[in-house]
């Protein structure tokens, strides 16, 4: 599919399938190559100045039939000026609703968006039942659609049969993804289930905080293979996020097919990824309380304030159920097949030819 081009007008460097291999990357740069390769197609990056195959520097080309637009729909006029002759889809993977940020700024390019009839490319079915409702609040619905394509997990991503560690517990993911409320949370876990361990590894696109607490490594970004191998080892990802709720999750997919359970929110999309509710907890409006009210104070200040909530029992649904799972209730897992690669690149095939 060589006249199809993804366009990304906002990654912080460049990046190609060399830059997945040896360095950490964010979860949406990852999917970009997965599904550009597979599909065999080419890739454009703003602010790349030479080319690396078929990762190449934005250049007119009147041969490229399809662009996908990775999340910004303000490159529409580049592009259209670009790529004349070519069909407009614009990826989206941040979460839309009506009359938010993002929505306004969606709203912003509403006449490009109806004169281009772009397709809109949501990474779930959550994620895009908002974006529809956004899509019907700027009154575009008419003539822009959208659909859903999940995002890829390696084929070959599978248990191996590593031995779990019971006392290791893992954060893979943006540290603004509630990572804050998760070291409160792992303080009270270690209070109540000594020698507890927490790994926290971070793609690089955010810095993080590293205030020094009992238990926690601090792996700092780290590339893909060192991740899976935290992952194949731990009793479970530990991502109690509510604070941005994702429209995927690349970690809960991956965290799945390599089965290790996760211990995670009834938020965002992460039910529809993982299909299992023992692995999902209520978001209760204590939770959203306490993280409201101590979500600009930097971790080594919310000691205190995280010893009194436990004492509460705020943690308490994190500790039984780690205690659950440490006692032989663990849930099993495994790959699934809505997020295989191959069947994903069908899925964009049957989209970017429908």
């Amino acid at each position: 599919m060589s006249a199809v081009l993804f366009f990304d007008p906002v990654c912080s460097q460049p990046y190609d399938t060399e830059t997945l291999q040896r360095q950490a990357m964010g979860g949406t740069e990852a999917t970009v190559v997965r599904v550009a390769d597979a599909l065999g197609a080419l890739v454009a990056q703003h602010n790349r100045t030479s080319a690396n195959g078929r990762y190449l520097p934005p250049r007119p080309d009147p041969a490229v039939t399809t662009v996908i637009v990775n999340r910004d729909s303000r490159a529409l006029p580049t592009v259209r000026e670009l790529y004349p002759n070519a069909r407009v889809h614009l990826w989206l993977h941040d979460r839309v609703r009506p009359r938010s940020k993002r929505a306004r700024r969606l709203a912003a390019d509403a006449d490009i968006l109806r004169e281009l009839a772009v397709k809109v490319i949501c990474v779930s079915d959550t994620h895009r039942h908002a974006v529809e409702a956004a899509l019907r609040w700027m009154e575009v619905g008419d003539r822009v659609s959208a659909c859903t394509i999940y995002n890829p997990v390696d084929d070959g991503l599978r248990p191996d049969g590593s031995p779990i560690d019971d006392c290791k517990l893992v954060f893979l993911s943006s540290p603004n993804k509630g990572l804050k409320f998760t070291l409160d949370a792992f303080r009270a876990v270690r209070r109540a289930i000594p020698g507890m361990r927490l790994v926290v590894g971070n793609p690089g696109y955010k810095t993080g905080p590293d205030a020094r607490i009992d238990g926690v490594e601090y792996l700092g970004p780290q590339p893909q293979r060192r991740i899976h191998a935290e992952l194949r080892t731990a009793l479970c990802t530990f991502f109690p996020n509510f604070v941005i709720p994702e429209t995927f999750g690349l970690v809960l997919a991956e965290s799945k097919a390599l089965g290790t359970p996760v211990l995670t929110h009834d938020c965002g999309a992460a039910l529809e990824v993982l299909a299992d509710p023992a692995q999902v907890l209520p978001v209760t409006a204590d939770r959203r309380v306490y993280e409201w009210l101590l979500g600009g104070v930097p971790p080594r200040w919310r000691c205190w304030p995280a010893h009194a909530a436990a004492a509460l029992g705020l943690f308490d649904m994190y500790i039984d159920r780690i205690r659950a799972w440490r006692a032989g209730g663990r849930p099993a897992t495994g790959p699934d097949a809505r997020f295989c690669l191959s069947a994903v690149t069908r899925r964009w095939h049957e989209v970017l030819t429908g």
